[in-house]
Order: C-alpha cells, then structure tokens, then sequence
C-alpha cells in the first residue's frame, strides 16, 4: 500500500502502522503539494493531509472515492526563551517588532494556511504581523528540515528567527529542548486544523477505517493530536 503524508504526520506514523496488518510505504511532504501530485496523476492508495480541504478537494474532482477525517490539532509559539520579557504572552511576543517570526508557507503546507487564519483572527495587529513574518518552511523551495530535528528548534538554535509559529503537537517535545519555551495561543484565535485523509482505492480503505478506529484515535491523542471527526463522505450519485 502507497500513502501520501502530511509532514506533521512524520512522528506518530511509525506507531500508528505498527499496529496495521498490511505493509505500507509512506511519503511524506507539505499536503498542499502533495495534493497538487495526486490531481497530476500521482499513483496512492490513501493520501493523509493535516487539512480537510484538500482531500474533499480531490472528492470533488472524482479523484477519489471517500474521505474520512481522523484527528485534528492546534498551533502554539515556540519562542528563543532569553529573548522573552517579564509578562511576555503569545500576542506580547507577536507584535514585538524587535523578533522575527517564522511560519510554514501558506498555499503549499497547510500549517501555512492556519497560521493565516491566526492572523485574520487578531484583526488589525495580525496585519501587521503578517507583513513580517518569514515563510521558512514547507514551500516549494524551502531548504528542508534537518532529518531529526523539528522544525521551530532547527528554525530558532540555527539562528534564523526567534519565533515559529507551527503546531501544538510538537509542543510537549519542544517543551524540553533547551532554550525554547513553547506559549499557548488561546481560543477563539487558535484555529482548529483538521486533519483527513482521501480513499483512494479499496486497499486505501482499509487505512482509513484503521484511522479512525479507538487504537488509532488513542495513539494520536498521546502524541498531542486532538479528536477529529469520523464520518466518510462519498460522493454523491444522481439519478440518470
């Protein structure tokens, strides 16, 4: 079985096929890119993406057969913890126009896109906000993450930003690395990601309803993953 994966996918994978029968090789990468490969022609059995538009995207299109959304998650600011101030909190650190803010990049990762939704949601100060902040990660061209390393760490100890917007499940590993300390956005500004994935063909199913099974939905919750829906949706026949 062949699986397009979200990148934020990468960690809790290996632990969720452990406990499938069937042998399954993954690629991971940015969904919204590897949404566009799949709409090209690219051959899968089940594409999982961190964002429920694009595999309802390629129901649409007759790409796919289903769609099943399994998980979802949230984002939180990693920051370089000697920059922060007495009183410092998430939006203190955001507009303080002395950091610099790195975030994944909207369109190609949907991290990017969520980010974007942060922004609408502060209104007028995530204007701003968003004219200075550095899409670093998950394009087209972006350099890659170092193998083994996350992606806010590698970002803030390699210098590059002192803030990385990205999502709260990372948050618990984040937490102990040294030097970085991790700052909780609250509702209603966090977005929800909604993380879904595209039935591609009858053994993609199989993964699918695994997915969302009580395993899969406990092994995701431990690993900082919030619940997701469970219902498929099929595409609609008419009557000739």
């Amino acid at each position: 079985m062949r699986v397009l994966a979200a990148g934020s996918l990468r960690r809790v994978w290996p632990q969720l096929i452990a406990h499938f029968p069937e042998a399954v090789e993954t690629q991971f990468g940015p969904a919204g890119l590897l949404r566009e490969h799949i709409a090209s022609g690219e051959a899968c059995d089940l594409f999982a993406s961190a964002n429920l538009a694009h595999p309802q995207a390629l129901l649409a299109a007759g790409r796919a057969q289903s769609v099943a959304a399994f998980a979802s998650n949230s984002l939180c600011l990693t920051v370089r913890s000697e920059v922060l101030r007495d009183g410092d909190d998430w939006l203190s650190v955001l507009t303080r126009d002395d950091l610099r803010i790195a975030t994944s990049t909207a369109g190609a990762d949907p991290s990017g896109d969520y980010t974007q939704m942060l922004f609408d949601r502060m209104g007028v100060a995530g204007e701003a906000v968003r004219k200075r902040a550095l899409a670093l990660v998950g394009g087209r061209s972006s350099a890659p993450v170092p193998a083994g390393r996350l992606a806010a760490e590698w970002i803030i100890h390699s210098g590059q930003a002192e803030v990385f917007i990205g999502y709260a499940s990372y948050a618990a590993l984040l937490r102990e690395i040294a030097g970085l300390t991790v700052l909780d956005i609250p509702e209603p500004f966090n977005p929800r990601a909604e993380y879904g994935c595209a039935v591609m063909t009858a053994q993609g199913q199989r993964l699918a309803d695994f997915l969302q099974s009580e395993k899969a939905k406990t092994i995701l919750q431990n690993e900082g993953f919030l619940p997701g829906g469970a219902a498929l949706t099929r595409p609609t026949k008419t009557n000739p």
